[in-house]
């Protein structure tokens, strides 16, 4: 069959060619594993664009809820990588995506058998681990044929927007990786979110997401510190959003997150700050950062004054919290009350 390379629109200069077949057909099987609260929001909307969706997860109870949708429950990695054209992985950390990707049933683990021809990691990690696992995946080959040997590809993806925007399919999309697999693999992107941004290489979309939680974590920080403090200082929370809001304090914590039960409905500061981003991920996502610029020799003050913060959320059992808890749970800020 013959082999053709994607049209100048892309503005791409390949490495890596994939046939006509496959760009049209073939990537219509989707592997999915982690199905936490982002997870499960993504393979719904993926079920919901009409792909071929198999899973995996330690969970077995979400492995149910997904059976009953017409997902295919597979028992390991590796077999749900011998179904699949393309996988996506969204895990907790740099540990569980090496197990997943190495482990003795692990995505890599047999050399024999049909490979994917795209792995998507869109689980939050340090940029090394992405470029790790990027070179492994890189070193393997998918056969269709002993006559046809071709080289899968990774993207590394990692999301942001939280779970409101992972059910609502307008997640944002920083990867990194080959171009060539970045274009390919752009209807699966658009099917769960709605900006996606090519980053350059592989670990790119890993740092920006970092940088990223990084910013959101100090914004929420100073969004939290300044309600508090207007409340200490006789202001009601609702008159200093509408004030941040209208000028130069807004900010997406301020003006789709904020913090303050009782400002803004449809947020987890709305339901006892339960569900959306937990504090202890937050928390991991600091700490990423804070590696990440010591490998490089960058000084960062804030970011480790909000890691501090949000692990002394952790230690006082507000883990599972969403990270927006801080406003109460740190700053000791009050409801609104009408």
């Amino acid at each position: 069959m013959a082999l053709i390379r994607f049209r100048p629109l892309f503005g791409l200069s390949p490495p890596f060619r994939f046939s006509q077949k496959r760009l049209l057909s073939e990537f219509r099987n989707i592997g999915f594993i982690g199905l936490g609260n982002m997870g499960s929001r993504m393979a719904n909307n993926l079920i919901g664009a009409g792909y071929n969706l198999s899973v995996h997860d330690i969970n077995m109870g979400a492995l149910k809820i997904f059976s009953d949708k017409g997902a295919s429950v597979k028992e390991t990695p590796a077999e749900l990588a011998e179904s699949s054209d393309v996988v996506i992985t969204m895990l907790p950390s740099s540990s569980n995506v090496i197990n997943v990707y190495t482990g003795s049933k692990g995505l890599l683990h047999n050399e024999s058998a049909k490979r994917p021809h795209i792995f998507i990691d869109s689980s939050t990690i340090d940029p090394q681990t992405s470029r790790k696992v990027s070179a492994l995946v890189s070193n393997c080959l998918t056969t269709e044929t002993k006559e046809s040997r071709e080289k899968p590809m990774m993207l590394d993806a990692p999301v942001s927007g939280g779970v409101l925007a992972a059910e609502a399919g307008t997640l944002t999309f920083m990867i990194g990786g080959p171009e060539e697999a970045y274009a390919a693999a752009k209807p699966i992107f658009l099917a769960m979110g709605k900006n996606i941004v090519y980053c350059g290489g592989p670990g790119n979309g890993s740092a920006a997401k970092i940088c990223n939680n990084l910013a959101l974590s100090v914004s929420m920080l100073g969004i939290s510190e300044a309600l508090a403090l207007g409340q200490s200082l006789g202001m009601s929370a609702t008159t200093l959003t509408k004030i941040f809001n209208s000028s130069s304090a807004r900010c997406w914590s301020s003006d789709s997150y904020n913090p303050v039960p009782g400002v803004m409905g449809g947020v987890p500061s709305s339901q006892n700050y339960e569900g959306g981003f937990a504090a202890k991920l937050m928390a991991k996502d600091l700490s990423l950062a804070s590696l990440s610029a010591k490998e490089v020799g960058f000084k960062c003050p804030l970011t480790s004054q909000a890691q501090e913060i949000f692990s002394k959320l952790c230690e006082d059992g507000h883990a599972n919290k969403d990270f927006s808890c801080v406003f109460r749970h740190f700053y000791s800020g009050k409801d609104e009350h009408y």
